[in-house]
Order: structure tokens, then sequence, then C-alpha cells
């Protein structure tokens, strides 16, 4: 038997993109000798393994070929070259509800999945209460699922996938729907799964959780395997990959140009190792360098194409940027850790009494927190047209693991009136990475002594 639970073999995936429908029949009546098509590769000569026992995240951007790898190992899709080797049963949460029958009650899908997952009818029904515990969605399990929220899908679908005794697990971001305590009681299952020896695959965006629970964490990016090692290496390359401080095309380049096949692994990480490192050198190094070249902050960002931006224009936002504790510009800060929000604001005409700004807002659009000059009783001297000035907040991380959206401006007062210099709302999305988190949105930081009495 092998110690590996998943091999990935120099896999591949080529994807056909046709310009036009016709184009499409074409290809599939083999009419013609001229390619009809443009080749995209999801995935690139892919070699990973997945030890028994482990928990593995893979991490990357979108694109990066994360979901298809999950499919492909789940035997969704076929390879175009390379193999999969897997020892064990496997379960797979890939999607919301994958391979439930809308029309089915919640029931009826659970004896469905659990067919198909090779159970006898038996096999399911000593399950079913435990299932039915874990979902906790009482007598809509009755119901058809078409007529379910969203919380309550995930709730039985990973109430499935999680409780018919798989050997490996795969998740690809199932948990982002649900609430906190659900997640928790998710977690704890995966725990539970680490101390049986059991083998969970983990996709993600919530570094936080990749953090906490993965052993390892592999990074792709643009189908290619980057680099592999100890969640907490692999997260800080990743967010220099996120805002442009890794040349990417240059660790490819690397990889393919080194002999890893005929290589111990402890000889491939320390050629991967050495490719990644030149790739960060060759972008310029810190960000202070980049400022000396006159590249803006902001093009190491990637900006909310939905941006809601308005103001008088009396003011311009210029430039702005986000530091995490080392200096670095990135938009996922650890929690516990200090971070700088800063803006660059040039005036077209005299402003007495500027005020600058930050807000952090949750996806559902509630304001979290936020400050600005005059509540922090900052000085701010009077601004001429042409003056351009810098703002920055330094402050810690308290916010729970988690994503927000950061929104920044430049406001004021004219003859008692509030006054919108320019307004950038939801600007940047920002990843909170988070060890540990509390009930609510931001975390007291207690210090808790608990002592034993006798009575």
């Amino acid at each position: 038997m092998s110690d590996y639970a998943i091999e990935v073999k120099d896999v591949s995936k080529m994807y056909k993109l046709f310009d036009s429908n016709l184009d499409r029949v074409k290809d599939s009546l083999n009419l013609g000798r001229k390619k009809v098509y443009q080749e995209h590769f999801a995935l690139h000569h892919l070699n990973l393994q997945i030890n028994k026992g482990e928990t593995v995240g893979i991490i990357g951007t979108n694109g990066a070929g994360k979901s298809t790898l999950l499919k492909i190992i789940t035997g969704v899709v076929n390879p175009t070259e390379g193999e999969i080797l897997i020892d064990g049963r496997i379960s797979a949460l890939l999607e919301l509800g994958a391979g439930f029958n809308m029309e089915y009650t919640g029931i009826e899908n659970i004896y469905l999945n659990g067919t198909m997952m090779g159970f006898t009818k038996e096999e399911i029904d000593a399950r079913l209460p435990e299932i039915l515990e874990f979902a906790d969605i009482g007598d809509f399990v009755y119901q058809p699922v078409k007529m379910y929220s969203s919380g309550m899908f995930v709730r039985l679908a990973f109430a499935v996938a999680i409780n018919i005794d798989p050997e490996i697990l795969i998740v690809d971001e199932a948990l982002s729907v649900g609430d906190v305590f659900f997640q928790s009681k998710c977690y704890k299952k995966f725990e539970d799964f680490k101390k049986m020896g059991k083998t969970i695959l983990f996709v993600s965006h919530d570094l936080g959780s990749i953090s906490r629970y993965c052993d390892r964490v592999i990074l792709l990016d643009k189908g290619h395997k980057l680099a592999e090692g100890i969640p907490r290496d692999m997260i800080d390359l990743y967010k220099k990959v996120l805002v442009h401080q890794v040349d990417v095309d240059a660790i490819i380049k690397g990889q393919e140009e080194e002999n890893f096949i005929n290589s111990s692994q402890q000889d491939q990480d320390e050629k991967v190792a050495d490719v990644i490192r030149n790739a960060t050198q060759s972008v310029g190094g810190t960000a202070l360098e980049h400022n000396r070249e006159d590249k803006s902050w902001q093009s190491y960002f990637k900006i909310n194409p939905n941006l809601n931006e308005y103001g008088n224009g009396v003011a311009n936002i210029i430039d702005f940027k986000v530091e995490d504790e080392k200096g670095n510009l990135t938009s996922a800060i650890e929690k516990g850790t200090e971070f700088t929000i800063t803006s660059k604001v040039k005036f077209h005409s005299d402003v007495e009494n500027p005020i600058f700004t930050y807000t952090f807002r949750n996806v559902q659009g509630t304001a979290i927190t936020g400050t600005n000059t005059m509540y922090e009783q900052a000085e701010v001297k009077p601004a001429k047209s042409g003056d351009c000035y810098i703002a920055s907040f330094r402050q810690r991380m308290n916010l729970q693991g988690g994503e927000y959206l950061l929104s920044i401006s430049c406001t004021g007062y004219e003859n008692g009136d509030f006054v919108v210099y320019h307004r950038l709302y939801d600007l940047l999305n920002i990843s909170v990475i988070s060890h540990k988190d509390t009930v609510g949105f931001y975390d007291m930081d207690s210090e808790v002594s608990v002592s034993k009495i006798s009575e």
C-alpha cells in the first residue's frame, strides 16, 4: 500500500475555447484541418502528493486551477494528460449541493448521495440520525431542497459529506455559507477527522482557516504549482503574489528549466526556494524601492470593479496603500498585528479643514469600524490649491478573521455643511487572517484567568 492518499502525476488540463458555436460544431465533426479553437491550460504538468492523515490546503488567485484540480481528483472531469492515484474512499463537497436533485426532499437526497458513494440502504439507515443531527434543519429535511435557503442547503450537503465515514475529505469553499456556529461545528469535525488519521484536502480563500487547520499548503498560480510548505510561509508568499511583488512568470520559467524529476524532495524544495527567491528579488525588492521609481502604490492592489466613487472634485485621492507590520504592501492582514492605511490626496482649491477617513464594512454592507483625523484629533493644517497631503492611519487589527471592504475619503465642513471632496467606497477587499476568533465583529483581546477554589 502507498503512503500517499492522493498522487497527482504530471497532470494537465486543456480546455478548448471557441469563437462561435459553428466552430464548436466543426471541431466536434472534425471538419477541416485548421484548428478552430484556442487552447487554454487550466493545469500545467502538475505533480503533488498528499500523505495519509494530512490536512493540506490549496490556495491561489482566481483562475489558478484549484477547483479544476479538485474536480479531476474526484473524477468529475478527466485530465488531458497525466494520472491521478487515489488510495481511500473520497467524500467531496465541491460546490453547494453538487449531486443533489432539487426536486427531491432532503431525506431522498441523503439516500441518493449515499447510494452514489457505494453505501447500501442499511448502511445509510445507520448513519441517518447522525447526519440529521449534524445538519440541524428540522422538518425541512422532508421538504424539496429547492425550497431551502443557501445556509440550509450547505448544512445538509456538508452533513452528508462528512458523516459517511470517508477516508479522504475534499472541501472547496463550502464553508463560506452558514453561521459562525455551524462553521465551528464543521471545523470541530475536521479536528476529529485529523485525530482519526483521515486525509483532508481543503481549498479556501479564508487564509485564517488555512493557517489554523492545515499541516501543509500548496500555492497554485496560472495552473502551475508555485510552491508548497508550512502555512505561514505559503501565505506570506501568496500575499506577495496578490500585490504583484513576485514575478510569477519567472518562477514558472525557473521551475521548467530545473530538473525536478530525478531529484529528492529536499533537493526539489531547495531548488524551488532558490527560484522563488530570485523571482521575488527581480521585481525590485521593497515597496520603498518601487516608490522611488515613481510606481504607484495602488498598482499593486486589485481594486473593486464595482467601486462607488464620488465627490465634488475639490480634492482627489491620487494614490493609496495598505501595509502590514513589516511594511509589505498587502490586502491580507494577520489578526493581532499592526497595519497602516495610507492615502495621497491632491487639492485643487483651498480647503480650511480637510478630514481624512477610512471605514471597514463587512460583505453585507454593515459599517464595522472606522475613524478619521477629526475623531483622532490629529493636527491637519489648511490645504492650499496644488498641495499634496499624505494621511496615514496605523493601528492593530482586532477584527475577526474574514473578508472586509475598505473605504477611504477626504471630506470636510464648509459653512457648517458636511462636504465630500473625494470618496472611494468599498475600494479594496481586505482579508483578515486569524488563528483565533471570538463572537461578533471584533476581539476584546481578553486576558483570562481561571482557578480552582475550595468551598
